[in-house]
């Protein structure tokens, strides 16, 4: 705008300042580039110790869910205190109904993560939820019939044919329940994307602070007892609800307004090899081969995808100016 402006002109001088306020405002886009990386980043590290804390949790896992999540909500409630002050209760109405949906996606997608870590390895339920991005797109063309690039097809196809490996593999080991409620998870967050996606001009951090707190009764009345946890198992749940997933979440959510979606999703595949590498330097749990080929298969499927997206972006961006 400024340059079509500029171009216009007669004065040499006005030319000068707009190729100035070009350059400017360049460089401030780079800015805003380079912090949307850095907070993305730095979030996903934050985030990646998940699987593991929840492996290291001794007590049972409905006394897990319980204290994850009131923490998750609770330090979710105080951002959102500090953020909308006397905004707050309205904040909670602004959601609707369709934030009501998103907070029974989010409930039943905690509890099926959470299940699955505890019933098969850490490595099959992070690959198998990897491919959320691209179940995200399969759902929006059947319920908000969107358009799917032939290479997201492609990618779908061989992300689905990635998972029947890791199942085969389970079938062996005996985590097959543990990898379809990975499935179930990934379906689950798959969904709320849609529901975000429908919903974007809505803050919906209050649907997820309701969806991690209404797993709070759900837990009590599936036999949770938050009184015998012991002082190490709590130390792990503080760290747990009270740092990583409330403060990685955060810098996530607010990350799209500094960076375009595939940046994001890029990045978000670091969780994936970095999870497991925690797991398996704490714990020695080391990732049936099936698995690591089942991963190196959907991860790099899905980085080229995620590139080629990123580079058809590219291409919009660069075309939009001349038009």
């Amino acid at each position: 705008m400024f340059l079509q402006y500029a171009q216009n002109r007669v004065k040499p001088k006005t030319i000068c300042l707009s190729t100035t306020s070009v350059r400017l405002i360049a460089a401030m886009d780079r800015s805003t580039h380079i912090k949307g990386l850095l907070m993305t980043f730095i979030a996903v590290v934050i985030l990646s110790p998940d699987a593991l804390l929840v492996r290291l949790i001794q007590c049972d896992v409905w006394t897990l869910l319980f204290w994850r999540c009131l923490l998750t909500s609770c330090m979710q409630a105080l951002f959102l205190a500090v953020s909308y002050r006397q905004q707050f209760i309205q904040s909670f109405r602004n959601i609707g109904r369709i934030g009501l949906l998103s907070a029974l996606v989010v409930t039943t997608g905690g509890i099926f993560f959470v299940n699955s870590l505890k019933h098969t390895a850490a490595a099959n339920t992070l690959i198998i939820l990897a491919a959320t991005p691209l179940f995200s797109s399969l759902l929006s063309w059947l319920f908000l019939r969107d358009k799917i690039a032939r290479r997201t097809w492609v990618a779908i196809i061989i992300c689905f044919g990635g998972i029947l490996l890791i199942f085969s593999g389970s079938l062996q080991s005996g985590f097959l329940f543990g990898d379809l409620l990975a499935l179930g998870a990934t379906f689950m967050w798959a969904s709320n994307l849609v529901i975000l996606r429908r919903s974007k001009a809505i803050n919906m951090i209050p649907a997820n602070l309701l969806g991690n707190l209404m797993v709070v009764p759900i837990a009590l009345l599936a036999g949770a007892q938050p009184l015998s946890v012991t002082p190490v198992d709590m130390t792990y749940l503080i760290i747990l609800g009270g740092i990583v997933l409330p403060v990685s979440f955060t810098m996530i959510t607010i990350s799209p307004r500094y960076l375009p979606a595939p940046e994001i999703s890029l990045i978000l595949l670091t969780e994936t090899i970095l999870g497991p590498i925690w797991v398996w330097l704490v714990l020695s749990e080391v990732p049936h081969s099936t698995t690591l080929l089942a991963g190196l298969l959907i991860v790099t499927t899905l980085a080229l995808h995620t590139l080629m997206s990123l580079w058809s972006l590219r291409r919009q961006e660069i075309k939009e100016p001349s038009v």
